[in-house]
């Protein structure tokens, strides 16, 4: 299964998104990581361009939530990511913030699942079962 990866706008993060790339190709996938400060159409233009069957994006100084609120409108010009898993995690918010306020609001930016200050472990097992679910449908 292919993923692209990387941080999303103004962040340079790069120690977590390198844990990232590690974890992920440990559990088997083919990781595209776009390393750091990456915006949102590199983000979708690499998925068209590897295949992805999965985007991972990664936020940890919080400012991710000025560039996710572009991820609808944005995908639904790539006519060929229908049905690209959008994911994303990290701290997903400046300040202080709850789970149970932030994963609805990302979700209704268009990501399927949202892992507000969660584990990079328990994270990928959210995906990964995610991904047992949307199969056997």
């Amino acid at each position: 299964m292919k993923i692209v990866t990387g941080v999303i706008g103004n962040d340079i993060h790069v120690v977590a998104n390198r844990l990232m790339d590690l974890s992920l190709n440990a559990r088997g996938y083919e990781v595209f990581n776009l390393g750091v400060n990456t915006y949102l159409e590199e983000f979708f233009d690499a998925a068209v361009e590897t295949g992805a069957d999965v985007l991972l994006i990664s936020s940890l100084n919080g400012e991710a939530e000025g560039w996710s609120r572009e991820v609808k409108p944005l995908k639904s010009t790539y006519k060929s990511l229908d049905k690209l898993i959008m994911m994303i995690g990290g701290n997903l918010t400046v300040g202080s913030g709850n789970a149970e306020d932030i994963v609805p609001r990302y979700k209704k930016y268009g990501f399927d699942l949202v892992c507000h200050q969660v584990d990079l472990n328990t994270g990928l097992d959210m995906l990964e079962d995610y991904i047992k679910e949307h199969r056997a449908a």
